[in-house]
């Protein structure tokens, strides 16, 4: 029998040796659908890596950047712009509310976003007399990315000193915890200079309360620091809003987007800009530095065009609505049947389980949560890793049939979880 050879691709978050398995290789994915290298099919329950908020091989965004390559297949935005990006720009500031935003910085990743938007709010103290502001406040948990600075930003223990992540400029603070974060303002309020916070932290699916972020906004007025969301994983309809931070009693001044930004077709990020810092930078020779060789180019921009003209076509997000909906009585029913589902969190279709152990504690050996989604996925759904449980974040195309196929094969996983509990 002949060997398979030995893979090319250095793969991303997993051990080298453990990287030569067809059944993690997908040879095609349709719809909602994916089809793997041991010629296994399963429904995906992680919009990708949720990015593919309308399905896979949607036919509109396909034929815009073909027809994008084909006319304009590169312009930088070194000194240079397309219609396209323009179009792009100015579709992205009216989905995200009339009059919210000015401007909109381009980047390939959300990563790197949230490395310019540091950038940006440390010129942005400058520019306003205010150079002391330095320090950049995210919170504990949450995951903003693995280049340089965003490693730094980012709140879970991600081998930070192994690769010696400058952590200096950078604090953290409990999420909802308003004594802690009232308490680290009220010592250093006037030497921060941004908070950045993801509506929902992605790692577990946590949201910030209705009076957390109350409060932070007025801590912002107060204080005089930028205040970002982080809309990476929550913005295109994730939470049943297109961006989770229109509901807020106040605008953030950055909105950085990402993975539903394309439908996951291009590597782009976008950073939305209030008119309280494109004014700073007008009318003087203060240049923002910072560009990507690849970032908005004419094919980004179609990409994004299309998916926006997509969710207006289609009326996405109340697709989303409905979607979160029927997940809120799915989540409920299985934590009423299942002693070991300790609990459910999220927002609209950005979901997580909780389980318990067998003391009733939180589960969080990784190789029994790794069983739990294996179980899962030979029961014919995907579902994504969470620090005690696995989330759930379905494209917000799902069909009635795609939820009832979702939570027989989470029901499959807890029956043996349970099991195994029990013995």
């Amino acid at each position: 029998m002949t060997e398979p050879r030995a893979n090319s691709v250095w793969p991303a978050l997993v051990p080298l040796a453990t990287h030569n398995d067809p059944g993690t290789q997908i040879v095609a994915a349709s719809g909602t659908r994916l089809t793997f290298g041991d010629g296994t099919e399963s429904l995906c329950g992680t919009s990708g890596l949720w990015n593919v908020n309308l399905g896979y091989g949607n036919e509109h965004i396909a034929e815009a950047v073909h027809e994008a390559m084909l006319r304009a297949s590169y312009v930088s935005l070194f000194r240079y712009w397309s219609e396209d990006i323009e179009a792009a720009a100015a579709q992205l500031r009216d989905a995200a509310g009339p009059g919210r935003y000015a401007r909109v910085l381009f980047t390939t990743s959300g990563g790197s976003a949230n490395d310019a938007v540091m950038k940006l709010a440390r010129h942005f103290a400058i520019l306003d007399g205010q150079p002391a502001r330095k320090t950049i406040v995210g919170l504990t948990g949450s995951y903003h990315g693995l280049t340089y600075g965003a490693h730094a930003l980012s709140g879970d223990d991600l081998g930070q000193p192994l690769y010696g992540v400058d952590s200096r400029q950078i604090r953290h603070v409990t999420p909802n915890d308003l004594h802690e974060l009232e308490r680290l303002l009220s010592a250093t309020g006037d030497r921060v200079a941004a908070v950045i916070v993801e509506p929902v932290l992605g790692s577990g699916a946590f949201p910030l309360n209705d009076e957390y972020v109350e409060r932070l906004c007025a801590l912002r007025d107060h204080h005089g620091f930028l205040l970002v969301a982080d809309e990476v994983a929550t913005g295109f309809g994730r939470t049943g809003q297109m961006f989770a931070s229109e509901s807020w009693p106040g605008s953030p001044d950055l909105l950085i987007a990402s993975k539903g930004l394309t439908n996951g077709t291009q590597a782009a990020a976008a950073i939305l800009v209030a008119e309280r810092v494109t004014e700073r930078f007008r009318g003087n020779e203060s240049v923002f530095v910072h560009a990507e060789t690849q970032a908005g180019t004419p094919v980004v921009g179609a990409a994004i065009s299309a998916t926006i003209d997509e969710f207006e076509r289609s009326s996405v997000v109340d697709q989303a609505r409905h979607l979160g909906r029927t997940l809120d009585a799915e989540l409920d029913a299985i934590r009423a049947e299942y002693p070991s589902v300790l609990e459910t969190r999220g927002l609209g279709n950005f979901r997580a389980v909780a389980l318990a152990d067998r003391e009733g504690e939180p589960q969080r050996e990784p190789t029994v949560l790794a069983g739990v989604r294996h179980s899962i996925r030979r029961a014919g759904a995907i579902v994504h890793p969470g620090p005690d449980g696995f989330q759930l974040v379905p494209a917000l195309t799902y069909t009635d049939d795609d939820v009832q196929t979702l939570f027989a094969a989470v029901r499959s996983g807890l029956d043996e979880y349970d099991d195994a509990l029990r013995g």
